[in-house]
Parts: C-alpha cells; sequence; structure tokens
C-alpha cells in the first residue's frame, strides 16, 4: 500500500531547503507519494506577525540554520539574491516581489506534474548551498527542472499564463496547513497530524512506519 503525506515548503526557508532532499530520498527508498504543496513565506503573506516579538528572534533564526546546515553536512549560504526583496535595516519588504512568486508558481506548476518534490529538492540547492549566484537568472533554473525530469519553458510558460490560477493554489495550500494545525514550514501532514521542522523527519517517519511504512 502506498502512503501519502503533503509537504507544506516555502523556497525562501532555509529549514525548507534543510528537509527537503531527506523528505525526497524517504519518498525515493519506500512506498510513500509526499506531494508537494508550495506555500509563500511569511515575510509576503503576513509581515507583521514576522516581525513582531522578540527582535533577537532573525539573529538566532540565522544562526540555529548555519549550524544545522554544519550538523547535517549541508552547504548553506544566504541565497543571492534571497528570493525576498527586503531592506535588511528596517526590514520592511518591498511592494514588488519578483523572485518569490516566480520560484514559487515554477514549483506549483511542477506540483500540478506530480513533480514538485523533485523540482524543489533539485531548485532549493542552487538557491541556497552558495554556490549560484543570481540563481533566477540564465540557465540555472532549466538545468533544475531538467534534472526534475520537466520541461522548464513549458513550466516558465504556465506561469505566466496561468499565474492567477496558480497563485489561487499555492493560497489554498496555505489554508490547508492552517487547518492541519500549523502555520510554518517545512511542515509534513500524515493523515491530518503535523510534523513542523527539519528535525521532526525521524519523527515524521516513525509514525508513517507505524502506519505500514515499507522499503520499495
Amino acid at each position: 500500500m502506498t502512503l501519502t503525506a503533503d509537504l507544506y515548503f516555502s523556497f525562501r526557508s532555509p529549514y525548507s531547503y534543510l528537509a527537503v532532499g531527506r523528505y525526497r530520498d524517504m519518498a525515493r527508498d519506500h512506498d510513500l507519494d509526499i506531494t508537494l504543496r508550495t506555500v509563500l513565506p511569511i515575510a509576503v503573506r503576513d509581515p507583521d506577525i514576522l516581525f513582531t516579538g522578540n527582535p533577537a528572534v532573525p539573529r538566532y533564526i540565522v544562526m540555529d540554520c548555519m549550524r544545522t546546515a554544519q550538523f547535517l553536512g549541508i552547504p548553506l549560504s544566504w541565497p543571492r539574491p534571497d528570493p525576498i526583496v527586503q531592506d535588511l535595516a528596517t526590514r520592511k519588504i518591498a511592494e514588488e516581489q519578483p523572485y518569490i512568486y516566480r520560484i514559487s508558481r515554477l514549483g506549483q506548476a511542477a506540483t500540478r506534474r506530480g513533480k514538485g518534490l523533485e523540482f524543489a529538492t533539485e531548485v532549493a540547492p542552487i538557491i541556497w548551498d552558495g554556490s549560484t549566484e543570481n540563481w533566477h537568472e540564465g540557465d540555472h533554473l532549466a538545468h533544475a527542472a531538467g534534472r526534475a525530469g520537466l520541461d522548464f519553458a513549458e513550466l516558465e510558460g504556465e506561469a505566466a499564463s496561468d499565474a492567477d490560477a496558480l497563485d489561487a493554489e499555492i493560497a489554498g495550500n496555505t489554508k490547508a496547513l492552517e487547518q492541519a494545525g500549523h502555520w510554518g514550514v517545512p511542515t509534513l501532514v500524515v493523515d491530518g497530524e503535523p510534523f513542523f521542522g527539519q528535525d521532526r523527519i525521524d519523527m515524521a517517519k516513525w509514525r508513517l512506519e507505524q502506519k505500514g511504512l515499507a522499503k520499495r
């Protein structure tokens, strides 16, 4: 029996990057179908939530994601450019957001084709591993899409021509995440039970094993 799960993911989340390859490996090695559900980052969805509370939070998140990457042996460096256009001094989010909407629509278009997890696993490193400057330009995304078994020109065309419908699907993903009981990413939802964070992968696998997860 093939088990199913939903992975709620943001292309701006370093923790999503640290998780997605491991979830892809789990799905590849087991009788498991994980559907990628792209969501927009909270910085776009609701910046007022992101920047309320203790001002030490952003500094801690950066420190923690860097050391987590070191612990896991996964290269990580802040993206160039950041998928979110933001004044880091004031934390103000720009009105125009050309990068995050484009890449999120591409991710959702890949999910329409049943390859969202593969697409995110190939794209996240070119954004986050520090080896690619200007990841949004040239043929970086096209090569990543090709490695995922996708036609990038087709994805790009759909992201432009069907943007409103893709945005509605992404908004629906956000609502589904909230209905599952969480708001952050990465979150794997198994039969309505959310497992939030890159540090819950082993626990999510444990729950899936209780439900009969088997090797391929």
